[in-house]
């Protein structure tokens, strides 16, 4: 499958993903350099600490920057329609273009998306077939250094020895409270409401229900029951779980032996 780029012109939505990206450019550079990196020159902590922490980092920006440039399962101008699936399709009465059935027409983005769970200010992009894993993926990392991030904050206070060779003049130094209380905040918020979010998405996958379905009472998603693998295996592309949390590859549509009637 080939790397397609998508960006949406949205003035709001480039102010939503700024935000998102100050918060983890904040903690990025202020935690490793006023907890990590001190500790470990003076051999308080192991350097897989340090190791992991940027890790986490890394995912999850790859993650935000993927699923706010991929595209999200933006439908054809003339979209070729297989014969077997002529009776799963449907006019778009927005953009009168012929769509599968789960589809949905994004306003804020002004074209219909296979399979669209919501559109999201804060990566500046729909959610869709195609980048429904990149946003659980999102979710996760972003859950995982929130949490990493709290916890460094609460170690620095109560359990990490004092720091002797430190630079009482440095400015990181000198206000280290209140960077790490402005750390603790966004560290809250963030885990807080990503982890509702991340709830909120896996249930409705398990559920075969996306968010504008939810949001309309629409019982037209629900497909066969099947197991929560094969439900995941769907969304990600593979039946690999290792590959699940693995932003750096490309998705191709998974077809399972059973029988649902989803488009998908």
């Amino acid at each position: 499958m080939k790397l397609r780029l998508h960006f949406v012109v949205d003035p709001m939505g480039w102010f939503c993903i700024s935000m998102v990206l100050f918060v983890w450019l904040y903690n990025t550079l202020l935690i490793p350099k006023l907890v990590l990196l001190p500790h470990y020159d003076e051999g308080h902590i192991p350097g897989a600490l340090v190791v992991c922490y940027y890790l986490a980092s890394l995912f999850c920006v790859s993650a935000l920057l993927r699923a706010s440039t991929a595209d999200p399962g933006r439908l054809a101008q003339d979209p070729k329609i297989p014969l077997g699936e002529r009776e799963q399709w449907e006019l778009c009465n927005k953009c009168n273009m012929m769509r599968p059935k789960r589809s949905h027409h994004c306003s804020r983005c002004g074209h219909c998306v296979r399979r669209m769970d919501h559109h999201c200010p804060w990566i500046n992009n729909c959610v869709g077939e195609d980048n429904h894993w990149l946003f659980l993926q999102l979710c996760f990392y972003t859950q995982v250094l929130s949490l990493y991030t709290l916890v460094l904050d609460f170690c620095q206070y109560y359990y990490f020895q004092p720091l002797v060779t430190v630079d009482q003049e440095l400015f990181t130094v000198r206000h280290e409270l209140a960077l790490l209380r402005v750390s603790c905040f966004m560290g809250l918020i963030m885990f807080g409401g990503m982890s509702g979010l991340f709830y909120s998405q896996i249930t409705g996958i398990l559920a075969d229900t996306t968010t504008i379905e939810k949001m309309s009472h629409s019982s037209d998603g629900i497909g066969a029951r099947r197991s929560w693998q094969q439900s995941l295996a769907e969304v990600f592309g593979t039946r690999w779980k290792v590959l699940w949390l693995l932003p750096f590859r490309s998705r191709r549509p998974l077809r399972l032996d059973y029988a649902s009637n989803s488009h998908v």
